[in-house]
């Protein structure tokens, strides 16, 4: 067993395919972030402020339901946290995650995907949702990133 995971929601796959490659650069565990209830295309229409997303991102409150629960999240020591930015941070499903499991001692590394969209403030807003973990900066990454692109880019945050 890895004493790192990386822990990912992906709505449509793009962000899956990332964290298989951050997952395997890293040696790490893959852990699925699954909704309980999945999301739909219409769900996911940020275009319609009635569609499941827009109403969820409006409400800082809101905390989607997950499907199933890590399996000995204590072992890990480092958890990469992925996913795509959703109105210029994470989606609140992240949130749910975040606020599932005790953090302290760990060092947790956002990732995302995104069509354009920066990561804004989000490494700052995780840091307030796990306050007892160590929240590095987070990096927005193309889809098509290598495993050596990928590593580089550990070792910058000294991995």
């Amino acid at each position: 067993m890895s004493r790192t995971l990386v822990a990912y929601f992906s709505a449509s796959g793009v962000t899956a395919r990332l964290a298989e490659t951050i997952a395997k650069a890293a040696g790490a565990d893959l852990y699925e972030i699954v909704p309980k209830v999945p999301y739909t295309a219409a769900d996911l229409n940020w275009n319609n402020s009635s569609s499941r997303s827009s109403v969820e991102m409006n409400d800082k409150a809101s905390r989607p339901e997950i499907a199933e629960e890590v399996e000995n999240m204590g072992q890990y020591d480092t958890v990469f946290v992925g996913f795509p930015i959703w109105w210029y941070e994470a989606p609140r499903i992240i949130h749910t995650f975040l606020e599932s499991y005790d953090f302290s001692g760990k060092t947790v590394i956002p990732f995302a995907t995104s069509g354009g969209s920066g990561m804004g403030k989000t490494s700052d807003i995780l840091q307030k949702t796990c306050p007892a973990a160590k929240v590095l900066p987070g990096k927005r990454l193309s889809v098509t990133a290598s495993e050596a692109q990928i590593k580089s880019w550990m070792g910058e945050l000294g991995l």
